[in-house]
């Protein structure tokens, strides 16, 4: 069968978090519900994780501040956020996808690329596999997804979007042009501010006024790399497979902004907090790594990472937060705004595996009080104890 004849799947849960909370919390029906928050800890700690649908009608969306939040809605429901709970709803949902094929590509706790080629003679076309997946969810999980479905991952993710929450949209194979051609040309991969306005310059506002375009004519204006990419996608053109989750040999977290920053304290203090949460997903799985990388995509879609193997493995907030915003600097082009950041450990193993330092005895004072604080929020909530770096300064 040919690549371009695949059936492929983007199945994307709807305001995920804040979804499962109101599942949990039926009260919070209908109203703007933010998760990121602890309602005992007062105004304007922490960032936002996740927002309903009724919370973005105000504006609010992820890795804000959640003191911008609450000046946006201050009636809203601030949530703190339940890690475990939504992984282990998460992990249901992936089970449900794997009734449908082994080709399960996960790209965060609440999205996933399916390759459906081979499950017609089970379950039908696409179409029909995407209802039924649907439908499964909403019957075992009471959560919606909204799905795409194409004959690539570029048009399935677009597909996916457009009729959130709840949609399903299916583009035939041969109408991927047509598909394409009336979007908003900010919608295509790779294109940020300032390349959005290089387009604007010379007449490219739509998918298919760039479908107009030469490839050559695109080449000159954009850079070859640029312009080949922006060529193929816009005609649908996209071979890459969906690659099953393989045994982890890292962990990671990372942010997309949903509008590129230019201010790199907020960048900063973004990864500030996903170092915390990396460190604390190590120890809960009793792991530590000895690789420490850092990734920036800039405005234009053009992706860095820079990385550091250390003398031993680790897992504390302060162990992994110097070496992380270290690598940031050195990499950052500070004359570009930022689109995402994240942080990873590699070089995975079990707690107390590594080579320990000739002068190392037993655990180190970081990790006792890392441990204290684990406990302290496991019994009191992940807000209970908070680093002063975090709190919004007003």
């Amino acid at each position: 069968m040919r690549r371009t004849e695949r059936t492929i799947l983007h199945v994307d849960m709807d305001a995920f978090f804040a979804a499962v909370e109101v599942r949990e919390q039926p009260r919070l029906a209908g109203r703007p519900v933010i998760v990121g928050a602890d309602p005992r800890s007062g105004r304007g700690r922490g960032v936002v994780a996740a927002a309903s649908y009724e919370a973005r009608r105000y504006g609010i969306r992820s890795a804000m501040p959640i003191s911008e939040a609450y000046r946006r809605c201050p009636h809203g429901a601030y949530l703190r956020p339940r890690g475990a709970l939504y992984a282990e709803v998460s992990g249901r949902i992936f089970e449900i996808l794997r009734r449908y094929t082994d080709l399960v590509e996960p790209l965060s706790v609440d999205e996933a690329f399916l390759d459906v080629t081979g499950s017609a003679p089970l379950f039908g076309e696409g179409g029909a596999v995407a209802r039924a997946i649907k439908q499964h969810i909403h019957g075992a999980e009471s959560l919606s997804a909204s799905v795409g479905v194409a004959s690539s991952k570029f048009v399935a993710k677009l597909a996916s979007d457009l009729e959130k929450p709840d949609g399903l949209v299916v583009v035939a194979p041969g109408t991927e042009r047509e598909f394409l051609a009336p979007l908003a040309i900010g919608r295509l991969w790779g294109v940020g501010p300032r390349t959005l306005e290089r387009l604007h310059r010379i007449g490219i506002r739509s998918f298919g006024d760039l479908q107009d375009r030469e490839r050559e004519e695109l080449i000159r204006a954009l850079g070859e790399a640029l312009g080949d990419r922006f060529f193929r996608l816009c005609r649908g053109i996209d071979d890459r497979p969906v690659l099953p989750h393989r045994a982890r040999k890292s962990l990671g977290r990372e942010i997309t902004f949903d509008a590129d920053v230019a201010e790199r304290r907020t960048v900063e203090r973004t990864l500030l907090h996903l170092c915390e949460q990396v460190a604390s997903a190590l120890r809960r799985r009793s792991l530590a790594g000895d690789t420490v990388a850092v990734k920036l995509r800039w405005e234009g879609f053009d992706t860095v990472t820079r990385q550091v193997k250390l003398a031993q493995p680790v897992n504390t907030f302060e162990e992994i937060w110097p070496v992380a915003v270290r690598l940031l600097r050195s990499a950052d082009q500070r004359e570009r705004r930022i689109r995402l950041v994240g942080v990873s450990l590699s070089g995975l193993t079990a707690e107390g595996e590594g080579q320990l330092s000739l002068f190392r005895t037993g655990e180190t004072g970081d990790r006792r009080v890392a441990r204290a604080v684990d406990a302290l929020r496991e019994r009191f909530g992940r807000n209970s104890v908070i680093r002063a770096e975090l709190l919004d300064k007003e």
